[in-house]
This record gives structure tokens, sequence and C-alpha cells, in this order.
């Protein structure tokens, strides 16, 4: 079964299937060592960069600020959500994520 992504809105929402799914100005957990310096980063999501698939799991390279330290930057890939027998699901806002690469 095939999942289309997009970039939407000049990175405002991943699209999964045409259906706007994830959206800038939350508010993610990241163990992110790589990113800044904090233990675990408190990112606001301002931008997506591009979005991908890694098996199951939907992800996605994002641009924010982490509000702790002020560093800004793009992270690597993100997961924001899984897709299981055709249907998409968002991580759990309170989910610490680890980017890769």
């Amino acid at each position: 079964m095939t999942t289309r992504l997009r970039v939407l809105d000049d990175g405002a929402w991943i699209s999964v299937d045409d259906s706007r799914e994830v959206r800038v100005s939350e508010l993610w957990r990241l163990d992110a060592p790589d990113f800044c310096r904090c233990a675990l980063a408190d990112l606001v999501v301002e931008n997506f960069q591009s979005v991908g698939v890694d098996g199951s799991t939907v992800e996605a390279r994002v641009y924010g600020q982490c509000i702790a330290c002020g560093e800004t930057g793009v992270t690597g890939w993100v997961p924001v959500g899984r897709v299981h027998e055709g249907e998409f699901a968002e991580l759990a806002r309170a989910a610490v994520r680890s980017p890769q690469g």
C-alpha cells in the first residue's frame, strides 16, 4: 500500500494521503544533543523542511527553536507518527522524540 506524504503551505503542515495531519506551532520534547545542550530540548516546531518514511514510521526534518536555551536550527529526521494498515497515527505530544541523522 502506498502512502502519499507532502509538506504543505510553505512548511506549515504535513499531509498524509491528502489529509493535513501534523502542524507547526507544537511543542515537542527532543532527546537531541546535536541540536542543543539541553538534556531534553523543548522544541517549538516552526517549519517542516521535508517529510519521509522509514518502514512504517513517518519522519520529518524540522526547523525550530528550543524554548529553554534559545538554540534554533534544523533537526535530523524526527518521528512524527506511524502508518499501520493504511491509517496514520500521530505520536503523542508528550512523547520524547529522538532524531536520527
